[in-house]
């Protein structure tokens, strides 16, 4: 199901049938490097993922992660752009991940604005925030590209390094 389009992409909602793509971009570097391991190493791993994470966040919020489908390439799928209401934030925190030879093309611009216009206007989300990483520069660029700024460090997650905490208001 289509959520959001732009001129280059499409965001759609990941179903089961996405467990090869999810299984590939999960595993890529910067998802294990920045995201971090989530020990999705089979196919099967990567739908039972699908149905424990996206499909209830769906059920549950409304919203969810979504995969980035390339026009250009016949909708191939090159990454994920997504809402996630998380119990250790305040706000519906805003995450995103491309497959390598995807990065750098401007689409994390093109497809995470559309996602924010989305968390607006139809969502009706009034502040949007994000976590990374301090050593990951290229999430804090694009985070400061879309308009969000940073806000103090936070360690929402117990076993889990410091991390940075941007925001904007919708």
């Amino acid at each position: 199901m289509v959520v959001a389009e732009t001129e280059r992409l499409i965001l759609s909602k990941i179903s089961i049938e996405d467990a090869p793509f999810i299984l590939e971009l999960m595993n890529s570097p910067d998802w294990i490097n920045y995201i971090g391991d989530r020990n999705i190493r089979t196919i099967k791993q990567a739908e039972i993922y699908i149905q424990n994470n996206q499909l209830k966040s769906y059920k549950r919020n409304g919203f969810g992660y979504y995969k980035v489908l390339l026009k250009a390439e016949n909708l191939k799928p090159i990454g994920s752009f997504g809402l996630i209401k998380r119990d250790q934030l305040e706000h519906v925190d805003i995450g995103f991940s491309l497959l390598p030879k995807y990065q750098c093309y401007g689409f994390g611009l093109e497809g995470v604005s559309a996602l924010m216009s989305l968390a607006k206007n139809t969502f009706k989300l009034h502040t949007i925030c994000a976590i990374t990483l301090p050593e990951n520069e290229a999430s804090i660029h694009l985070l400061e590209k879309l308009g969000l700024s940073y806000q103090k460090r936070v360690k929402p997650f117990e076993d889990d390094e410091e991390l940075l905490l941007f925001a904007k208001i919708l």
